[in-house]
């Protein structure tokens, strides 16, 4: 979004996009949908000849990965096994955040540490709708989900998360918006506060030993 602090490899929107979003849809056809910003790592779990595969955001398996965080995310997968076998069709993959280890946020988490937020068959997401019909039934987690429907100005969006859906301890960091299309998802987008420092509580970013959200085999 423009005025949102850049990440690396992050790049504003055109503005076209952004008013559709905040201000005025194209038509009746566009549906507009704000979730809270969670500040994790980027996981998943995919489906591959009938096999469950617990994945860093890389694509590479997260068992095998230098970081405990990910090879607690490929024990926690293989305990949950079953569901991803039951939400899972053949190449797809559940997308989400896995929230363990403190990255820029503490969360006091009342909940399960993934949080899922995109299933993907091959490079096509699920629109919100039919995502929540597959997530739900089997207690999946999804973000706080804050609007739904016309556009919402990131001011307000902002002033929705002053408390956090997911317990977070420090101010929630933005907001995604999620803009479809005639029932498909057209493009999503985010904004993330000034203030946001990226992974300020990692071990390796302030010498100190590693804050858990969550920690359990």
């Amino acid at each position: 979004m423009p005025y949102s602090r850049l990440g690396t490899g992050d790049h504003h929107i055109e503005e076209g996009q952004a008013l559709i979003a905040t201000k005025q849809t194209r038509d009746k056809n566009d549906l507009i949908i704000v979730q809270e910003k969670l500040d994790g790592s980027n996981c998943s779990v995919a489906k591959v000849n009938g096999k469950i595969l617990a994945l860093g955001r890389s694509g590479y398996l997260a068992e095998t990965s230098p970081y405990e965080q990910h090879k607690l995310f490929a024990k926690w997968v293989l305990l949950n096994e079953q569901r991803f076998i039951k939400l899972l069709n053949g190449n797809e993959r559940i997308c989400g955040e896995w929230l363990a280890q403190a990255h820029g946020t503490i969360y006091n988490l009342i909940h399960e540490p993934f949080v899922v937020f995109d299933l993907i068959t091959k490079n096509e997401r699920t629109s919100y709708h039919n995502f929540l019909l597959r997530v739900l039934p089997l207690d999946f987690v999804v973000p706080n989900l804050i609007h739904i429907g016309q556009p919402l100005s990131i001011e307000k969006a902002l002033k929705k998360i002053e408390v956090s859906g997911h317990c977070a301890v420090d101010e929630v960091e933005g907001v995604i918006y999620r803009v479809e299309r005639n029932g498909q998802v057209d493009f999503l987008t985010k904004f993330v506060r000034q203030s946001k420092v990226d992974g300020k509580y990692l071990p390796e970013n302030n010498n100190s030993e590693t804050i858990w959200n969550w920690y359990a085999v």
